[in-house]
């Protein structure tokens, strides 16, 4: 999940909230985003990568409908095309990659790989805004993709991991795109109805390719329950939390979530699905987690 993404035009003194609600929050966020990935695990054999993203593109589109509804003036015509753009490229076809890495690789590969999305996110404003990145972030990007190559290069039950570590990066790059996106055609709108619009155009591009990909058997309980949570608890509803977050801390504050999805998502796959942590997962996780700390401007850093 990319949580870079959207920003909110008034953040709201964090004063204003009582300091205990705050960590509470980003623990429940990270834990919810971290079961994600081992929700992915659960559902993609069963359904398969695209009919699996269309239920989560969906349900989570449902759960945030009604924020879309109350800022609908905000969205004219004009927008749309490039509120479909963002969602194929920030939800579409992220979750697709994710969904195909979750079939061949434990859970915490794609935790580890999403967490880059903040790196790629200066990445890309760097390389087609004419941002500066900086020597800290630059040393943090190349310590990333350290981390990147060591967990492309373990292996989980015998098998190279190498691709789903590929699919996973790719998609944490996607996000650095829609980030950016966002946050140069989209901003003064409200980030939660923007997130609706988003999640609705890519259900409907991605319906199609959900359809001719249907699987022709019957599909079980657990991996029926694994995909309504994916859509409705860990996209629609952690993203309405994730947006509430933003406009009462602020953006800067509330991507310290980063840190700990992908320690939720292996705690998660370790207690439920019985998934151990390798030792390339390890060091991997420990090099990405660093780099993204290294790449955080000071005020996000006090923050955390």
């Amino acid at each position: 999940m990319s949580v870079s993404g959207l920003t909110h035009p008034h953040p709201v003194s964090p004063s204003l909230t009582r300091a205990w609600l705050t960590p509470l929050e980003l623990g429940g966020l990270g834990a919810v985003w971290g079961a994600s990935f081992m929700f992915m695990r659960i559902a993609a054999p069963a359904f398969g990568p695209l009919p699996l993203v269309e239920l989560r593109l969906a349900l989570g589109a449902l759960v945030l409908m009604p924020f879309l509804w109350r800022a609908r003036s905000s969205f004219g015509p004009g927008l749309w095309p490039k509120l479909a753009l963002v969602g194929v490229l920030n939800s579409a076809i992220p979750f697709a990659l994710f969904a195909w890495a979750a079939r061949r690789a434990p859970a915490g590969v794609g935790a580890i790989t999403n967490s880059m999305a903040v790196l790629f996110t200066a990445l890309v404003a760097f390389l087609f805004y004419g941002e500066r990145i900086g020597v800290k972030r630059a040393v943090a990007l190349l310590t990333g993709f350290v981390g990147v190559v060591v967990l492309a290069s373990g292996k989980a039950a015998g098998e190279s991991i190498a691709w789903a570590a590929a699919a996973g990066t790719l998609a944490a790059f996607l996000y650095g795109i829609g980030a950016n996106m966002v946050r140069r055609h989209l901003t003064g709108l409200p980030a939660a109805a923007v997130a609706a619009a988003t999640l609705s155009c890519s259900a409907l591009l991605m319906l199609p390719f959900a359809i001719a990909t249907w699987p022709a058997e019957p599909i079980g309980v657990r991996p029926w329950l694994a995909a309504a949570s994916l859509g409705m608890v860990c996209t629609g509803f952690a993203y309405a939390v994730y947006y509430r977050l933003i406009q009462r801390i602020g953006a800067a504050r509330a991507v310290s979530v980063t840190y700990l999805v992908p320690l939720f998502a292996v705690a998660w796959a370790w207690l439920l699905l019985d998934e151990p942590l390798t030792p390339s997962m390890l060091i991997a996780g420990t090099l990405i987690l660093g780099s993204v700390a290294l790449g955080q401007p000071p005020a996000a850093r006090k923050a955390t």
